[in-house]
């Protein structure tokens, strides 16, 4: 992942950078949108589709994977706050934009999208990377350790 100034400058939260290595566009931070809770406590509901997400781990990672083809990365948001992940965004259905043209069939989602999921371990969040490449979003965020072994003394009395 390329390297960058931007990358230094965080949000409140967090604001991860997002590298586009196929379209040569750079490097773009994610912008941070509050989201109000519902008073009453329960989700409204919304238009937006469900993103379909991979989460894997290794010794040192997780990792979460996304296919979001037909995004563009101006358009896609991801938020990492302690063990929560949130990615957000948006697809723009390229039949829309030309005129005249009307559906015969549509199984294909497009429009707003987001997904969040409880990562399975404390992460580092500070630490965390992401690339998006050919429509694939990958996401690595470093494991935090919390088993640390302190040795205790014997003290005969």
């Amino acid at each position: 992942m390329a390297q960058s100034s931007k990358k230094k400058e965080r949000g409140p939260i967090f604001a991860m950078v997002l590298d586009d290595r196929e379209s040569g566009q750079g490097i773009y931070p994610a912008r941070a949108v509050a989201a109000a809770p519902d008073p009453a406590g329960w989700q409204l509901e919304s238009a937006e589709g469900k993103l379909a997400v991979d989460i894997a781990e290794t010794p040192t990672h997780v990792l979460v994977v996304s296919t979001i083809a037909g995004a563009s990365l101006r358009d896609i948001e991801v938020y990492l706050h302690n063990d929560l992940l949130t990615i957000r965004g948006e697809r723009r259905c390229p039949i829309g934009s030309l005129p005249g043209a009307t559906y015969i069939y549509q199984e294909c989602f497009w429009g707003k999208f987001s997904r969040t999921v409880v990562l399975p371990t404390h992460v580092k969040a500070e630490l965390a990377s992401a690339e998006y490449k050919y429509g694939v979003l990958t996401i690595s965020v470093p494991k935090r350790t919390t088993d640390t072994r302190i040795a205790v003394r014997i003290v005969e009395e």
